[in-house]
């Protein structure tokens, strides 16, 4: 079995990266104004999640969903997620009210 891989957009200010990272978890960060090809570049087709910390970039996830259809879509930010992607949308978690760790146990259980 390959490992669980993720790519992380956003500032990750609540550790979500780390807690993956620490989770055995292969992970690959993209921050700023995040694109098509930054995804395709961080490896967002063959990955396992896609995990966002600026809901400010929530139009990732229609485009992330386009590149791969198996992958599992999370926010985790304390900000509401736009109506037009929560379809498309997994599971959105306010940091405040679950701590990376047990989101982490969740998502790779």
């Amino acid at each position: 079995m390959s490992a669980t891989t993720a790519v992380v957009a956003g500032d990750d200010e609540d550790g979500i990266g780390a807690a993956l990272e620490n989770a055995g978890v292969d992970v690959t960060r993209v921050t700023g104004v995040v694109s098509r090809p930054q995804l395709e570049e961080a490896g967002v087709v063959e990955a396992d999640l896609y995990v966002l910390t600026d809901v400010g970039q929530a139009t990732t996830i229609p485009i992330v969903c386009d590149l791969n259809e198996d992958v599992r879509t999370v926010v985790y930010a304390n900000r509401t997620v736009p109506e037009f992607v929560k379809g498309q949308l997994d599971i959105a978690i306010d940091p405040q009210l679950m701590d990376a760790d047990i989101v982490v146990e969740e998502l790779v259980d």
